[in-house]
């Protein structure tokens, strides 16, 4: 008994010890972290290339989602009405869904857009 209580102090002391190496690592490495300021990037093709490029995924987003959402949902009364009754439920809840997700690609993308519009 007197041997594992010996062994659980000698771990405790290792994971004290442990933790007081991380954090004086932790505290040097603040001390010495410097602010850096990124000028350049806004003028380099990258960020108006990726700029550009959800500016336009975003537009085609909003066109294509309503379209195709519009597609299923005609499909999906189609299906409906050659169902019998426990499948019309199935292809209800499927047009809900198409329904829920054709709105949430058209806010999802509006709010794209005009997030992106603040950084002109």
């Amino acid at each position: 008994m007197k041997m594992i209580k010996e062994k659980r102090g000698q771990w405790k002391k290792r994971v004290k010890a442990a933790v007081q190496t991380v954090l004086a690592a932790f505290t040097f490495f603040m001390l010495q972290a410097n602010t850096v300021y990124a000028t350049g990037i806004k003028d380099s093709n990258l960020a108006k290339g990726t700029e550009n490029l959800v500016k336009d995924a975003t537009t085609w987003l909003m066109i294509l989602a309503p379209v195709v959402a519009g597609l299923l949902i005609i499909y999906f009364c189609i299906r409906r009405s050659a169902a019998d009754e426990m499948d019309q439920k199935k292809w209800n809840n499927r047009i809900v869904v198409a329904i829920v997700s054709c709105i949430g690609a058209v806010i999802g993308s509006a709010t794209l857009n005009i997030i992106i519009g603040y950084y002109k």
